[in-house]
């Protein structure tokens, strides 16, 4: 909701702001990629989202969704970091305006306040349609995605 232009759409009249925030999320099953999606997505809890992503990734990788599962996605994240990738240039799902990539979440030295310390890091990658998005509003969007995991409560 605080970056609109993150969940619209390029059409031949210009920027489309969508109104429903629907979620995909890039599952991968033996025979290639589905996005389900998780619809009005700000609407649910952090457990909320954990139990409708449970349910959705379940019955993609046992085929049992149905075609409404896999419609109306305004935004998608993958996670290319299952597999130990750090980092990864996702491919958007067009018509949406852009995915976010997360990379594999390891240990690392950091500094924090002049000391040095250990913390589990992450690479994200953001992939977003030029025609909608700008390098400055798009690093915007994916610097406050980054303020909110560092001071996650």
């Amino acid at each position: 909701r605080e970056n609109p232009l993150v969940n619209s759409t390029w059409t031949d009249n210009g920027i489309f702001v969508k109104n429903a925030i629907n979620i995909g999320l890039a599952t991968a099953l033996e025979e290639g990629l589905i996005v389900p999606v998780i619809k009005n997505a700000d609407g649910y809890s952090l457990s909320g989202l954990a139990n409708v992503i449970g349910d959705l990734v379940n019955r993609a990788r046992n085929h049992q969704l149905k075609p409404d599962d896999v419609t109306d996605g305004t935004f998608s994240i993958t996670n290319h970091g299952t597999a130990g990738s750090l980092f990864a240039t996702p491919v958007i799902n067009q018509p949406q305006a852009g995915i976010l990539g997360v990379g594999a979440i390891k240990k690392r030295v950091v500094v924090i306040n002049d000391a040095i310390a250990i913390r589990p890091m992450v690479y994200l990658s953001f992939t977003f349609d030029h025609r909608i998005l700008d390098g400055s509003t798009a690093d915007n969007f994916l610097a406050k995605i980054v303020a909110v995991l560092e001071n996650w409560q």
